[in-house]
């Protein structure tokens, strides 16, 4: 580097800027997960990176469907939901469930709290019920009570710039 400053783009997120501001949004690295429910057309997924840890006493967490999602009436109504941090090896399962999100014919699931589908090997899962939604512009802000939670060792699947990528703490 020759210790110049790096170019920067100002901006004020509007209208014209939608896209500039969805780049400086990327700009945080996020971890993949896959959010699960039953709903009346059975067990439904969804690959979202707006997951956070809430709150410890109570153990809450939180994640943000958008209402342009045809899954999002399903997940903002839904009793209870389970959230899978996916595992570096569990790409497939991001891009499985970036689709319409019926598909559940995968080895391995079983049914937790409410009948919510749960996927086997991730990195932690979560087994929520609902504990409140809030609005969130074009988005909903989803609070789950943390009823169960299930984890292993490894790499994690990482979200940055529009590009997946590891995350591992060696």
């Amino acid at each position: 580097m020759d210790g110049s400053p790096m170019s920067e783009q100002v901006f004020t997120p509007d209208a014209a800027h939608q896209r500039s501001f969805r780049d400086a949004l990327g700009r945080f690295a996020t971890g993949v997960t896959v959010i699960t429910t039953l709903c009346e057309k059975g067990p439904l997924g969804i690959t979202a990176n707006s997951f956070a840890a809430l709150s410890l006493d109570p153990p809450l967490v939180m994640w943000a469907p958008g209402r342009f999602s045809r899954r999002f009436a399903a997940f903002e109504q839904a009793a209870h939901f389970a959230i899978h941090v996916l595992g570096e090896d569990q790409l497939w399962l991001a891009e499985h469930f970036s689709g319409d999100g019926l598909d559940f014919a995968l080895d391995g699931v079983t049914e937790g709290a409410g009948g919510t589908p749960l996927l086997p090997g991730c990195l932690a899962r979560f087994e929520c019920s609902s504990h409140a939604v809030h609005p969130g512009g074009d988005h909903a802000i989803v609070v789950g009570e943390v009823l169960r939670v299930h984890m292993r060792e490894g790499a994690g699947l990482s979200f940055f710039q529009g590009q997946y990528g590891r995350i591992d703490a060696e």
